[in-house]
Order: C-alpha cells, then sequence, then structure tokens
C-alpha cells in the first residue's frame, strides 16, 4: 500500500489509472484543472466515501503544487498532467512549455522538498523520436533521434530534469513513452484521440476526415495496458525510459475501416491534406518494457476498439 498523488487524474489515462489504484489498495490524491479532464470520470471512484481518494482542482503550474504535495505526502507521483495537442505547440510552443517543462519542474520541486520517493513520468513515443525511417522501427528507447514538434522537445527535455533531480537528490524515476493510447473515457470531443473521434463520428452517422493519405501509421495501444504499465512502474525500471506499446503499425486507413466494420458505418471517409507537425509512421519497441517491468500488452486490437465503441455508445 503506498500513498500514490496522480497529476492530470481526472483525465482519460489518469482516471482510469485512480480506478486501478484504489482497487489494489492504495491511497490516493487526484490533482487536475479539469481543462480536459472531467469529474464525472471519477464519480464512481467519489462515490464511496470509504474509498481513500482525495481531488485537488489545480494548475500544475500554480504555486499552490507545493502545498497539496505537503499535505497529500505522497510516496509516489504519477505524473500524467499535460498539455498533449502537438498542433497547438506548434502554435504557442511557450504556452506548452510552461505547461509540460514549467509546470513538470514545479512539481520536482515539490517532490524534493516534501520526501516523495519516485516519480513515474509519462511521454510521448510518437514524438520524442523524431521521424524515423521506416527501416528503423518499431523504435527502441536509445534510437538517436530529434523531435519535431515543440510538444517532443518539451517533453524530452523534462527527461533531462528527471536525471537531474535523481543526481541531485535521489529521486527515482522511471519515463514511460506511451504510443497511440486509446479507450474507455477518451473524449470523441478532445484534442487528441484519432480511435475516439473516429468512433464518435461514426456513431453519429457523421462525416470522417482523414488527414492526408492515411498510409501514416500508428502503434495503438489500450488504456488497460497503459494502466498496468504506469503500476509496475511505481516499483522498478529506475532511471530508465521504456515504450509502451505494441512494436505493431495500423495505418489510420485500416484504422477506419476497423471501427466502421465494428460500428456499421456505411460511408467513406472524407480527405483533408496532411497536417504538420504530425509524423508519418510510428512503431515502438517493447522489448526494455518487457525485460525491465515484466510487461507486455494484453488487448487485442480488435478487442479495445470494440470495448471503446461499447463506451462510447453508452
Amino acid at each position: 500500500m503506498s500513498r500514490v498523488l496522480v497529476t492530470g487524474g481526472a483525465g482519460f489515462i489518469g482516471s482510469n489509472l485512480v480506478d486501478r489504484l484504489l482497487a489494489d489498495g492504495h491511497e490516493v490524491t487526484v490533482v487536475d484543472d479539469l481543462s480536459t479532464g472531467k469529474l464525472a470520470n471519477l464519480s464512481e471512484a467519489r462515490r464511496d466515501p470509504g474509498r481513500p481518494l482525495s481531488f485537488s482542482r489545480l494548475d500544475i503550474t500554480s504555486e499552490a503544487m507545493d502545498k497539496t504535495v505537503a499535505r497529500a505526502r505522497p510516496e509516489i507521483v504519477v505524473h500524467l498532467a499535460a498539455q498533449i495537442d502537438v498542433r497547438r505547440s506548434m502554435v504557442d510552443p511557450t504556452h506548452d512549455a510552461m505547461v509540460n517543462v514549467v509546470g513538470t519542474v514545479r512539481l520536482l520541486e515539490a517532490c524534493r522538498r516534501h520526501g516523495v520517493e519516485k516519480v513515474v513520468f509519462t511521454t510521448s513515443g510518437g514524438c520524442i523520436y523524431g521521424e524515423p525511417p521506416v527501416e528503423d522501427l518499431p523504435i527502441v528507447e536509445d534510437y538517436d533521434g530529434h523531435p519535431h514538434s515543440p510538444y517532443g522537445a518539451g517533453k524530452r527535455g523534462v527527461e533531462e530534469y528527471l536525471y537531474t533531480y535523481q543526481a541531485l537528490y535521489a529521486l527515482r524515476w522511471t519515463s514511460l513513452a506511451l504510443g497511440n493510447v486509446f479507450g474507455p473515457r477518451q473524449d470523441p470531443a478532445g484534442e487528441a484521440g484519432v480511435v475516439s473521434i473516429f468512433g464518435g463520428l461514426m456513431l453519429q452517422g457523421r462525416p470522417v476526415t482523414i488527414y492526408g493519405d492515411g498510409h501514416q501509421t500508428r502503434d495503438f495501444v489500450f488504456v488497460e495496458d497503459v494502466v498496468e504499465a504506469c503500476v509496475l512502474a511505481m516499483k522498478a525500471a529506475d532511471g530508465l525510459r521504456c515504450n509502451i506499446g505494441t512494436g505493431r503499425q495500423t495505418s489510420v486507413n485500416e484504422l477506419f475501416a476497423l471501427l466502421a466494420d465494428l460500428s456499421d458505418y456505411p460511408h467513406l471517409a472524407e480527405r483533408a491534406p496532411h497536417r504538420p507537425g504530425e509524423l508519418r509512421h510510428v512503431a515502438l519497441d517493447i522489448s526494455r518494457a518487457r525485460a525491465e517491468l515484466g510487461w507486455q500488452p494484453q488487448v487485442p486490437l480488435w478487442d479495445g476498439l470494440a470495448e471503446t465503441l461499447d463506451w462510447l455508445r453508452s
């Protein structure tokens, strides 16, 4: 049993993680400014007054983070709060850096002041490695690539701070480089998440737009598997980045076809120009996660898509 603070805990991944942590018997504090997260995502967790869950509506860039960490006294922090829109980072890189870099440094300062033992950080396996050639896929963690967006650059920069805080203050950390996470509670009207966006539109019978030729590929990983990786990383893989994906590429055209089949969507996709800042191909080598975390994905793509559509219908 541990005291765990989850930033972004009212969001898509965060709320699924909170449910798991509570089920495992941990005492959980959620920090979320509700800019993209929703209290409804925590409704089941908050319904039982006997469950050890507290919530603070707070921006991670706020100076009040220090008091929140001091009050919660977490042993472990799982840091999910972020500005996650790659396109917004291209338009407003300063805002992206304020949230993702400055906000994280403020959190790390609070952690080292108040005795946090470990930070589990989530980064983007689709952005931090740049645009690898197809022959280098699936990509390994020590690939010598550079981000192609301010969002990716900020996420890479935070890992340097993690190294520094470990060297200076013995603050342990693990960084999880996530593939394209999908599943229940991902907002179909949100800033990211092609599965929920496509699925939500299909269930309403509305037009679905594919940007570019649709041959671009992603490594889709189900949220339940990502939650398992976060739980395992709380006690393992110190000082390491671990890719969390499937190692398999699925094109946007293939994804459209799968979702159309599952939802009985009768229309063809509409087409629009490729959007700048988006990568062509992504797939993540997960050998390190297997070796260091004892983790591997359990939910096949088809099953995860079906479960996501069931949630969208509800």
